[in-house]
């Protein structure tokens, strides 16, 4: 059979390497793919902006056309935007199971103040927050409150709408950039204003499906993944400017059978509970933010997709088959699904541009010493690199974007992954490389 996967980055090929294991999966159609699904076994990478009849198409209308014309057995949707413009329940409507849920679940990350609104209502243990759309209201509040203090952008902003603010001045000036400058667009005409919770965050990525038939079955369920963190200061000890994510390390030896369990309870169930009465079709996959206080695990956000990079580290550590496990969140069989794990550590630093998250220069050439890489063991999941197919050089991988790379090992304890994680990074050259030396290792993590 052939399965589709939408996106372009290290989480989607993350997802692509995992299909393409599964034995009767003939191929694995990444849309647009990149420099890495175009060379993984059995993927192929079909752009739309490459075909006749649907170059002048959205992406959502391009997609389902070229998943009916490929025929394919199942769809996975990887990032948050074509999930936001409902491209779950265009691909539905044309017949074609989907791993992504329709916009009315989406909505839990495509909007910071529905998820706050659905998360008081049905009991998630949460931050203290307000919802802004009057500038001058945002910043009374503001004054109110005092600092710390954490503004958001309401709407979608690739992870740039979240300011964590340590005075009063960077907490009126983080509601002048996002509600009178327009930094993150249209995303920051709304603002959802919290409290500043202490701890450290996790990431625990999750299956989920939630159907009416399947909620009066009482088969509706979240299936939690195993912890993870992401990392995601520039700088080695949490310093520097924010990214989209340095690195990711899984299971976490600081969170214990207890916390799992009070995450369960007061906010995995509850979402479970919100689902089901607001009459969600969500099959595909959640990822809870949380913070983890002296009051237990707190929810900061949904995000409704797996994690970048907590993707790269997380999968490879999965040991039942993925494809089945998304068959089953399709079917409705994902409560009676065994989910297993491997042993042992997953540690996954992540190589960026020179510049970034600011400005940075593109198209550097990119080189692998494959033997090297090899003798750890560890797999190197590409995105922001592409195949340059008319250079100097032609076939050539290089970069085309911010974070260009991880470089993924498994080891039977945290210290031998994180060694056979950074020797595989230094096996990989290109103009500009930095990366943080500190993935997983005591202080690594942001902590409030």
């Amino acid at each position: 059979m052939k399965v589709i996967v939408a996106g372009s980055g290290g989480r989607e090929h993350a997802i692509a390497y995992k299909l393409a294991q599964n034995a009767h999966i003939e191929e694995v159609i990444c849309v647009p793919g990149n420099g890495g699904t175009a060379c993984e076994q059995k993927c192929r990478n079909v752009n739309p902006a490459d075909r006749d009849d649907t170059k002048s198409l959205t992406f959502k209308d391009a997609f389902v056309k070229i998943a009916q014309a490929e025929k394919v057995e199942f769809a996975v949707i990887g990032p948050e935007d074509p999930l936001a413009d409902g491209i779950a329940d265009a691909l539905w409507d044309a017949g074609i199971p989907t791993v992504g849920p329709k916009a009315k679940g989406a909505a839990l990350e495509a909007s910071k103040d529905v998820a706050k609104v659905f998360m008081n209502k049905y009991g998630v243990a949460c931050a203290e927050s307000e919802t802004f759309t009057d500038k001058a209201a945002a910043l009374a509040y503001v004054e109110k409150k005092g600092a710390p203090i954490v503004i958001k952008a309401d709407g979608l902003a690739a992870g740039k709408g979240v300011v964590v603010a340590k005075t009063l001045e960077d907490a009126k000036q983080a509601v002048l950039d996002l509600m009178e400058d327009g930094k993150v667009g249209d995303a920051g005409k709304k603002l959802v204003i919290e409290e500043y919770l202490q701890g450290v965050e996790i990431s625990v990525l999750s299956a989920v499906s939630v159907t009416k038939e399947s909620a009066k079955a009482g088969k509706a369920t979240i299936v939690p993944f195993l912890p993870a963190r992401d990392h995601k200061r520039l700088l080695d000890g949490a310093l520097g400017p924010n990214t989209g994510g340095m690195g990711a390390v899984c299971p976490l030896s600081d969170v214990s059978e207890e916390t799992m369990a009070l995450f369960e309870k007061n906010i995995l169930q509850p979402t479970l509970k919100g689902m089901i009465a607001e009459e969600m079709d969500y099959r595909g996959f959640i990822f809870f933010g949380l913070m983890l206080t002296k009051n237990g695990p707190k929810s900061l956000e949904y995000n409704v997709r797996l994690g970048d990079p907590e993707t790269q580290a997380v999968l490879p550590l999965m040991k039942s088959d993925f494809a089945d496990l998304c068959q089953a969140i399709t079917n409705g069989t994902l409560a009676d699904f065994s989910l297993t794990w491997e042993k042992g550590f997953q540690v996954a630093p992540v190589a960026v541009s020179g510049g970034y998250p600011s400005s940075y220069k593109k198209g550097m050439k990119i080189t692998i010493n494959e033997s090297d890489v090899n003798a750890t063991g560890a797999k190197i999941f590409i995105a922001g690199a592409v195949i340059d197919r008319r250079g100097s050089t032609p076939n050539t991988l290089v970069t085309s974007g911010g974070r260009v790379l991880a470089c993924s090992a498994h080891g039977d304890t945290f210290d031998d992954a994180w060694n056979k994680a950074y020797t595989a990074l230094k096996a990989v050259r290109f103009d500009g490389m930095q990366y943080r030396t500190d993935i997983g290792l005591p202080g690594a993590a942001e902590s409030n």
